[in-house]
């Protein structure tokens, strides 16, 4: 009977194992929602409020501003002849006269590319025959296409994530440019190695900045598994492809710095920092809760007071991000709740059972990274802002299935970098990438990613 017994209790606490991955979801673990089974708790949905589709009534629109004359390429005047009451011929606008409206009509020329042909000659001296050969400028001898057709290249593949296959055919049928598929290759080759200088940069700026928001996701290299590992702040966002998601990962991203605070979740490889320079992200502890509300009994009740605290925490962190509150008051008020969540979390390692008093004693052994946001400028509760920067990286995953090679490696982690860095700040990406290529071909300096 004894060994039945121990027979019956190891098979419940499989059992219970096994349902409670069964029954995981977007809402109480850290999947994605695109991995949801069918029967998964659908998300709430907001109740119709009975107005029609579309922008309301008062509501301010937006529309595209007006070209400034300088860049417009050609003025066409429409004006009246005659005098539309007494027929009588008017005078035609002079220069300095104001137009009653403006309608400017922006599109693409015909031919969409621009060819130039250098011409090499080959002169013999009349006084010592001599032949001389001319040469063609290095920037020139690079490569037969532009720096401006190898940058939309790049720009297509990392930053639209559109294929090789695919880009091939937007220049031959959109532009009008013959391409082979391994000619995209290099030119994603060569942007490669025209931005590995503003590349390092960023990096050795995000190691040395005071607060950084860190976290990594799955990659594919000859279907082998990598992991793409990201370190943002909140000028730049810099990225490497590493084949170890543990502390080796964590100092190839870092370079083995490991300066200011950090905003991650509990993976186990942030634990190199210690804890009063760590931030845990609240948005996977919300989910958490959540596991522990789904595993029922007294986690449960648990789970439900620990969200209830959470939301307290979101509410006041929103006062003091829109500056109704200083940081004072912030953390005079988060601090009875500091104090409840922590008494909670006591009772939640003597109360609950298995895995949820295990994750209240985790988080009892994390304390102090939960609250690094009430005493460091640039430190949020959550980190949501590396998941945005990494969300380009996983589309791309999905549709491209990883890359093929080291170099194709490297072209990702830098096409994010630079991607990514660019619209934090709020610069368009393009113009940087012709700027990086013709800089490298013509062996000069690259243009700076870091602003000053």
């Amino acid at each position: 009977m004894a060994t039945l017994q121990a027979l019956l209790e190891k098979a419940h606490k499989r059992i219970q194992a096994l349902e409670e991955r069964l029954g995981q979801n977007s809402r109480n673990s850290h999947n994605p929602s695109s991995r949801d089974p069918l029967d998964a708790p659908k998300r709430g949905t907001k109740e119709p409020t009975g107005r029609k589709r579309g922008g309301q009534l008062g509501h301010e629109g937006k529309k595209r501003d007006l070209l400034p004359p300088d860049q417009v390429d050609h003025f066409v005047i429409h004006a009246p002849e005659t005098c539309e009451n007494c027929h009588s011929g008017l005078f035609a606008p002079g220069p300095d006269q104001t137009p009653s409206h403006r309608h400017q009509l922006v599109d693409l020329p015909e031919k969409a590319y621009e060819a130039t042909e250098h011409q090499v000659y080959s002169v013999t001296c009349d006084e010592c025959g001599h032949v001389n050969h001319g040469e063609l400028p290095q920037e020139v001898a690079a490569s037969c296409f532009g720096p401006r057709l190898a940058a939309l290249a790049a720009f297509l593949t990392g930053a639209n994530q559109t294929s090789q296959r695919q880009v091939e055919e937007v220049f031959e049928d959109v532009l009008g440019v013959p391409v082979a598929l391994g000619t995209i290759t290099n030119m994603q080759a060569e942007v490669a190695q025209a931005l590995e200088a503003p590349y390092q940069e960023v990096g050795e700026a995000v190691r040395e900045a005071p607060a950084k928001n860190l976290d990594e996701t799955s990659w594919k290299e000859n279907n082998q598994n990598v992991w793409l590992w990201t370190a943002a702040t909140a000028a730049a966002a810099y990225f490497v492809i590493h084949t170890n998601r543990g502390i080796r990962g964590l100092k190839a991203l870092l370079g083995g710095v490991f300066r200011g605070v950090f905003t991650s979740d509990r993976w186990k490889a942030y634990g190199v920092r210690a804890l009063r320079f760590r931030q845990i992200c609240w948005a996977h502890l919300l989910r958490d809760f959540q596991k522990l509300i789904d595993r029922g009994g007294a986690a449960a009740e648990i789970g439900h007071r620990a969200k209830e605290l959470a939301g307290e925490i979101f509410m006041v962190w929103r006062d003091f991000k829109e500056g109704r509150i200083d940081r004072a008051t912030l953390q005079t008020t988060l601090e009875p709740v500091r104090r409840q969540l922590r008494a909670l979390l006591h009772r939640g390692v003597r109360v609950a059972e298995g895995k949820g008093a295990t994750f209240c004693q985790n988080l009892l052994d994390l304390e102090p990274a939960l609250w690094a946001f009430l005493r460091y400028d640039g430190v949020e509760p959550t980190n949501n802002h590396a998941e945005r920067m990494l969300r380009k990286g996983v589309l791309w995953r999905k549709r491209s299935f990883g890359s093929r090679s080291d170099g194709g490696l490297r072209f990702a982690e830098r096409i994010l970098t630079v991607v990514q860095t660019r619209r934090i700040q709020g610069k368009r990406v393009f113009p940087f990438l012709v700027e990086a290529v013709k800089a490298h071909r013509a062996r000069r300096p690259a243009p700076s990613l870091v602003p000053a």
